[in-house]
């Protein structure tokens, strides 16, 4: 179980630093008449990820160490996002955006909460007979509260006074853009997170798939032991 453990872990920071990243890339595509760059940004695709290793560790080992799963993730996952806000990557030399505090921030914050929420759903819906039904209602209520949280405090100009904390300029994403591509214009960040819960909702349907074909590798603990 310790091995499964660091495992679980590991992957949870990675899913992290990666989304943390690659959330200030919007996807740049166009579909059909829809400009992809005002819908998304690459990181919808990677953090629905977090919430498989949550689920997975919650089946297998219990509630308890999916929280330390995700309480060491979110420290580990703070401070590689703090060390990037201030050693930006190779590949932002040429000016593509790094990461700054005030999105590593919003990532933990938004992480912390979302996990800890998937993991008090799934566990209320541990012994339903219905095997899909604690990923799934997990991940979507933790996506919801995770997406709110995140480009809310990203993104909002209301809280650009965090940018300023730091020294740094107004990152906010307040101007506007046709709401999914298509609807009337609204704050950028608005946008994006409608579009960022829109992928995480397909990425939940789609990761029961590989949830299915684990969860039944190792014999998950009786609900009594789990609490």
């Amino acid at each position: 179980m310790f091995t499964r453990l660091l495992v679980a872990i590991a992957a949870m920071v990675v899913v992290v630093a990666a989304s943390n990243i690659l959330v200030l890339y919007p996807l740049q595509a166009q579909l059909g008449s829809v400009n992809l760059a005002d819908l998304l940004t690459w990181g919808a695709f990677t953090f629905p990820f977090a919430f498989l290793i949550t689920d997975l560790t919650n089946r297998f080992d219990g509630p308890r160490n999916a929280r330390l799963v995700v309480l060491v993730g979110f420290l580990v996952g703070l401070g590689v996002s703090f060390y990037l806000s201030y050693h930006p990557l190779p590949w932002n030399a040429g000016g593509a955006p790094a990461t700054t505090q005030r999105i590593a921030l919003a990532s933990a914050s938004a992480f912390l909460v979302g996990q800890l929420l998937d993991i008090a759903v799934f566990s209320r819906l541990r012994a339903s007979r219905s095997w899909f039904l604690p990923p799934l209602a997990g991940s979507l209520f933790g996506s919801i509260i995770d997406t709110t949280i995140f480009f809310a405090f990203a993104f909002a100009p209301a809280l650009a006074g965090i940018d300023a904390l730091f020294g740094l300029a107004d990152g906010s994403l307040g101007f506007p853009a046709p709401w999914l591509g298509i609807g009337p214009e609204v704050p950028l960040w608005t946008s994006l997170a409608t579009g960022d819960f829109l992928v995480k909702f397909l990425a939940a349907l789609l990761l029961l798939a590989p949830y299915r074909a684990l969860m039944g590798r190792l014999m998950p603990l009786p609900p009594l032991a789990s609490a």
